[in-house]
């Protein structure tokens, strides 16, 4: 049996405002990822290279495997299909 954990209404309230804004910053964060992500494709593809790169996305893969466990991997491909679009 685990203890209550006592929480005050102002705690809660805080924790809430922090949660939001760690969220929009995660948002700023995936949106400004994503725009890179795509500026790099193109100048890949405008020097004659592909759209994506296999050995750079397993590599992106396993890093947020590492960190994250297996729901990193799921993590780690919106964050890919965000940046390149839908393969």
């Amino acid at each position: 049996m685990t203890a209550k954990t006592e929480v005050t209404t102002d705690e809660l309230e805080a924790l809430r405002t922090e949660i939001n804004t760690l969220d929009d910053e995660l948002i700023r964060i995936w949106n400004r990822r994503a725009a890179v992500s795509k500026r790099i494709g193109e100048i890949r593809m405008a020097n004659g290279g592909t759209r994506l790169v296999l050995d750079r996305e397993r590599a992106i893969l396993e890093k947020y495997r590492t960190a994250l466990g297996e729901d990193g991997v799921q993590i780690a491909m919106l964050v890919l299909r965000a940046g390149r679009g839908p393969l």
